[in-house]
């Protein structure tokens, strides 16, 4: 009887995790561009519920945020923490980095878990895991003027795709979400982790010079 309560709840802690730490990188990105305090909420809610509101829209289900407001609380709180705790510049880098990392990992697991249970084939499943994962930064980037890390050559949205990948083969296989949950989140911050400590990349498309027949 545990088991059927533990994974619901397993899966919001995550939820609930990911809006959060998401939140926190686009406060601190206004903490860089040295913002008012109405700003930092702007861009943790931004940042903490935008991939999620993308995929509840393309999902054709009710957006997670407005039928529970935790999840705004969530941010606002987010943001005021790091305005009253505040980093230094490298510090400040550091922690982006690694939070949002941290945020990919849990937030593809979740996008493509919600994807999974509103009915949706296993490839449109890893697809929303992805989206839910990432967009979010995007747009905190954009908002902000800030280079993508989508344009950086540095995995990223390999990451989330593999994290997606793992939890919708090991549920569509009858893995138990709790366990697949866990797999697939350290699956997507293994490799994410591996881009940021040794700079794993995928090989990039390389251009021939014309007429020469070599590479540039």
């Amino acid at each position: 009887m545990s088991e059927p309560t533990a994974v619901p709840l397993l899966l919001q802690g995550l939820d609930y995790a990911g809006v959060a730490v998401f939140a926190v990188t686009g406060a601190l990105v206004a903490a860089r561009k040295r913002h008012d305090l109405v700003a930092f909420a702007f861009f943790a809610a931004v940042t903490g519920i935008g991939g999620g509101t993308l995929r509840d829209l393309l999902l054709g289900v009710p957006v997670f945020w407005i039928e529970a407001q935790g999840y705004l609380i969530v941010t606002t709180l987010a943001a005021f923490g790091v305005w009253l705790v505040g980093t230094g510049s490298t510090a400040r880098e550091r922690w982006l980095l690694w939070l949002d990392a941290v945020g990919l990992a849990a937030y593809c697991v979740l996008g493509t878990a919600k994807a999974l249970s509103v009915g949706a084939p296993p490839v449109v499943a890893v697809v929303m895991g992805v989206l839910t994962a990432t967009f979010g930064g995007v747009v905190r980037d954009l908002v902000a003027g800030e280079p993508s890390v989508l344009l950086k050559r540095e995995i990223y949205i390999t990451a989330a795709l593999a994290g997606a990948g793992v939890y919708t083969l090991l549920a569509v296989a009858g893995m138990d979400a709790s366990s697949a949950s866990v797999i697939a989140f350290t699956a997507a911050l293994f490799i994410r982790a591996g881009a940021l400590w040794f700079g794993w990349t995928l090989p990039g498309w390389r251009a021939e010079d014309e007429g020469t027949g070599r590479d540039r």
